[in-house]
């Protein structure tokens, strides 16, 4: 306990301003030869690109009517998608911030991700459908997967060689799909509501966190193989790039992390104002970023006290 008092008394966070409402979702690019990049959904309707390093703004994309709660980007960050309210999924130029195209939903779409070609955007819709979209042809969905009972939260790409899909919904079940046969091949009953998946840097488990626990299921076997416990309600969760940590968050406002060997809790951090709805490890695995209820986006060091981006020793910094 006393270690974990002086860690988090240590730990500097900078915070990045700009959002005006609840800050839903956060996705890092892979490294690319210009460095990487961190994209924001909020409810205020206006996804924002940053540097991932630095947080430092970079970009509004402007054209959305409603909240917006998922956003991405492809293997190379020179392209963005995102999810809104307003029943639409739009794709967008992130170096130019143009608007390429509208995807029309006839429900709220809440989750995006793009295949490894970047050829294919996945979408997950209030009406419990999955859609694939073929973004250099039209507008219209090349297939849709349906079975699930009620609105889809995640559906993210797991293996795109062998065309499998996982999502989730309002239940406690995770699905796998396989989107040349359409049909729904696997799925896990969790103990609770399914709150969030999030896919590992090495494409090899899911990070499933429902109730009052965050579980690995590994992706080959799509099997749970790990569980760890958490103190409150968890929403979001994410493992580091060579799989050692996890950060978690949720309805306490905290943030926590732990040792994926074994399961110990390393140090905790309360510094938002509200849920935090989204955390994230960055691909070189230096900083995770964490978003809340209270319409912030905060970075926080792997390692602290490590000199990487605007940390410079122990100075607090806001921007």
């Amino acid at each position: 306990i006393r270690e974990t008092i002086k860690m988090a008394a240590r730990q500097a966070p900078l915070n990045c301003r700009g959002h005006t409402r609840p800050v839903v979702h956060l996705k890092y690019s892979n490294l690319t030869s210009r460095g990487y990049f961190l994209i924001s959904a909020c409810k205020d309707g206006k996804p924002m690109l940053r540097w991932g390093d630095t947080g430092d703004w970079i970009g509004t994309f402007e054209g959305h009517k409603g909240a917006v709660w998922g956003a991405t980007l492809n293997s190379d960050a020179t392209k963005a998608a995102t999810g809104a309210a307003d029943f639409t999924a739009k794709l967008w130029d992130s170096e130019s911030g143009a608007e390429l195209k509208t995807f029309v939903h006839p429900h709220i779409v809440k989750s995006v991700d793009f295949s490894k070609t970047s050829s294919l955007l996945l979408t997950g819709c209030n009406d419990n459908v999955l859609r694939l979209f073929d973004i250099e042809q039209k507008e219209e969905a090349v297939l849709t997967l349906k079975g699930h009972e009620s609105s889809i939260k995640t559906a993210l790409w797991v293996n795109e060689a062998v065309h499998t899909i996982v999502a989730c919904d309002e239940s406690n079940q995770i699905r796998l799909w396989d989107s040349r046969t359409k049909d729904e091949v696997n799925n896990i009953k969790m103990s609770d509501k399914v709150t969030s998946i999030d896919l590992s840097w090495d494409e090899t488990k899911l990070v499933v966190t429902c109730g009052l626990t965050v579980n690995i299921v590994d992706v080959t076997r799509f099997q749970l193989v790990k569980t760890f416990s958490t103190k409150a309600r968890v929403l979001s969760a994410s493992l580091h790039p060579d799989n050692g940590f996890l950060v978690a968050g949720g309805e306490d406002f905290a943030l926590y992390k732990f040792n994926c060997e074994n399961g110990g809790e390393i140090e905790s951090h309360k510094v938002h104002f509200g849920p935090v709805h989204c955390v994230r490890y960055s691909p070189d695995g230096e900083i995770y970023a964490s978003s809340s209820e209270d319409g912030t986006i905060r970075l926080w060091q792997n390692t602290i006290g490590k000199t990487y981006g605007l940390w410079k020793g122990k100075t607090e910094n806001n921007h």
